[in-house]
């Protein structure tokens, strides 16, 4: 009688793989990995590390903005509509604070997370904190000390293009990179 239960469940396995494979659920059929419009491998981003929040014996992202040095002056991190996946054409970007970030000890980041209009505000200020975890965890990865980030939301209540179309929307979506000292 119980082999019986164990070539059945076998054979209720091996139906379910079958139809998730001749299905539309393309997520199964790539081997599990999500993929931009174009095809490409994205990058996940891993479980976010514990975060002390204050280096020296302050808050990261407290003190004095830095606006004076042109290394601190890195380009936004764009995402896709509706994503917090940082696309591996963005990872140069992240690269460039992390550097920033290796050579200056003293100075802490805030990870600024942005959204298009579209969404709700509720909707817009989770996916905001997202894209900016998602920063803050790639960095993380590269060696920065996860204490010297912290990241913010501000959903779409601060766009970089006040229009209303594709053009506006795309640098919209974004994460800013705000220098500390």
């Amino acid at each position: 009688m119980r082999v019986g239960n164990l070539t059945r469940t076998a054979v209720m396995m091996g139906m379910l793989g079958a139809v998730l494979m001749t299905s539309g659920c393309s997520w199964f059929r790539r081997g599990g990995k999500t993929v931009d419009s174009t095809g490409d491998d994205m990058l996940q981003p891993g479980p976010l590390p514990e975060d002390s929040s204050v280096i020296a014996g302050r808050e990261a992202g407290t003190g004095t903005r830095i606006t004076d040095d042109p290394a601190a002056k890195i380009e936004n991190v764009l995402f896709d509509y509706d994503s917090y996946q940082i696309r591996p054409g963005e990872m140069p970007k992240i690269e460039r604070a992390a550097a920033f970030l290796k050579g200056n000890a003293g100075v802490t980041l805030v990870a600024e997370g942005n959204c298009d209009e579209r969404g709700s505000n509720e909707y817009n200020m989770s996916l905001g904190e997202h894209r900016a975890d998602a920063v803050r965890a790639a960095l993380v990865g590269m060696g920065i000390d996860g204490g010297r980030i912290t990241t913010k939301s501000f959903g779409e209540e601060k766009p970089a293009d006040p229009g209303h179309g594709e053009a506006a929307w795309r640098v919209n979506r974004r994460v800013e990179f705000g220098f500390y000292r």
